[in-house]
């Protein structure tokens, strides 16, 4: 069952989440455009055609932090949301990694490599760029398959 307490990025995704499940095993799932964890200037993710956009995700709770715990703690953020839309880390199609310095790649490229599933790597780009927020040192957007349905309409 899903609670109304139900966050990621400190943003309510419940209304998006309850959408997704009431037409999962529906016959037009596959067509439905679904915008999850809807702000006035963006969503946290949309899913159409059985595949989930994520929108950019930025460290939140660790940003006096260096890129190690900023990494993970994006890594964890992709990790739930992929969860709420019927996905996971094997399951990613493309990811966009914007480092705010490359002096952080290495370190990023350490978490990154603990985090993906073995056989899994998705196809990957990382643009060294300059950040909404100072403190943030990476920004991560995913492109994902979510898992095929196994209901029946």
């Amino acid at each position: 069952a899903l609670s109304k307490d139900i966050e990621c990025n400190k943003r309510p995704m419940i209304s998006g989440i309850l959408e997704l499940h009431r037409l999962r095993g529906a016959q037009r799932f596959m067509s439905e455009l679904i915008r999850i964890g809807m702000a006035k200037r963006y969503s946290e993710a949309a899913v159409y055609n059985g595949v989930a956009y994520l929108a950019g995700q930025v460290p939140e709770e660790t940003l006096e932090m260096d890129i190690d715990a900023q990494t993970r703690e994006v890594l964890d953020q992709i990790d739930r949301l992929l969860a709420h839309v019927n996905s996971d880390k094997s399951r990613i199609l493309m990811c966009q990694i914007y480092i705010a310095d490359l002096a952080d790649f290495a370190g990023m490229n350490r978490v990154w490599d603990a985090w993906v599933s073995p056989g899994y790597a998705p196809p990957r780009a990382t643009v060294e760029a300059r950040l909404a927020n100072p403190a943030y040192r990476l920004e991560m957007v995913i492109t994902a398959a979510q898992r095929p349905s196994h209901h029946t309409p």
